[in-house]
């Protein structure tokens, strides 16, 4: 097996709603923000690379949003999902599965393009199965207000209507041999993180629980998250296990920091080392 960062590029997100509660002058020490309130993050996604399987987890915000919403967040980078991919050799053909943390435009927009006259969408990948929790897809198709402008229909319903989608249940093994998930609820129900053990190390894909290092203290919850009380005793009690197991964190939206290990501190579990995935492997 072998494991690859995919980095699709940055947007920026108002640094109030990514820290919630906390002032603006503490979080911006770790996280310094633009004359607009504005911070950076990536949107880096994972290769599995295993046998006859190619498993993309998650596929960032993708190329078709309508330049009004574009301009909310200001895209930017060098960087892509299929430039990455192709960088490593691989086409779009290749990946056998995409597996979704969330449906977050974020997190899955990258799924769907346009199709080659821009009349509608197509699959990004057309041989691989797409992959959702049962009961978050019933969240997505029927979201309540606070979230429902991060699950756009373009980015759902050709998956739904391509046939290749493909769910997972809580509470049952992971359909993948190459992972284990742990389900969180306090960002989104069922968001997945999935937990990729090789050459002796355990990876967690962070996702939404842990979206930058500047996130470690536990009262730095981002107002996105629909129980926030819930992220809280989600991130306490996953943290503690990471420290004393020694997990290396991928961090999917951190700009500066790809991956981590955190540690038991006077004042909490805090970061250890932060390194790029290449360095581990």
């Amino acid at each position: 097996m072998k494991l690859h960062a995919i980095e699709t590029g940055y947007f920026k997100l108002d640094g109030g709603a990514m820290f919630g509660v906390v002032p603006k002058s503490i979080w911006q020490k770790t996280n310094p923000a633009d004359e607009n309130n504005l911070c950076t993050w990536a949107m880096r996604c994972l290769l599995i690379e295993d046998g006859d399987k190619l498993i993309l987890i998650d596929t960032g915000i993708g190329t078709k949003m309508d330049p009004k919403m574009a301009s909310h967040y200001f895209l930017h980078g060098d960087q892509s999902l299929m430039g990455s991919i192709q960088q490593l050799g691989f086409t779009a053909a290749d990946i056998t599965d995409v597996f979704h943390t969330h449906l977050h435009f974020d997190h899955c927009g990258g799924s769907v393009n346009y199709n080659a006259d821009r009349t509608g969408f197509e699959l990004t990948f057309p041989n691989a199965h797409y992959w959702v929790n049962a009961d978050h897809y019933q969240w997505a198709t029927q979201p309540n207000a606070r979230e429902k402008a991060s699950f756009l229909k373009e980015n759902i319903n050709p998956m739904a209507e391509s046939g290749q989608l493909r769910f997972t249940q809580a509470g049952e093994a992971s359909p993948f041999p190459q992972f284990e998930i742990i389900y969180v609820n306090g960002h989104t129900d069922k968001m997945m993180l999935p937990v990729i053990r090789y050459k002796e190390k355990i990876f967690v894909y962070m996702a939404d629980l842990l979206p930058s290092v500047g996130h470690l203290p536990l009262p730095y919850v981002m107002g996105y998250d629909t129980r926030p009380l819930l992220t809280l005793a989600e991130k306490s009690s996953f943290l503690q296990e990471a420290a004393d197991k020694k997990y290396i964190l991928f961090l999917e939206h951190d700009a500066v920091h790809e991956c981590c290990t955190v540690k038991h501190t006077e004042r909490g579990v805090r970061l250890d080392e932060s390194f790029l995935l290449a360095d581990v492997l």
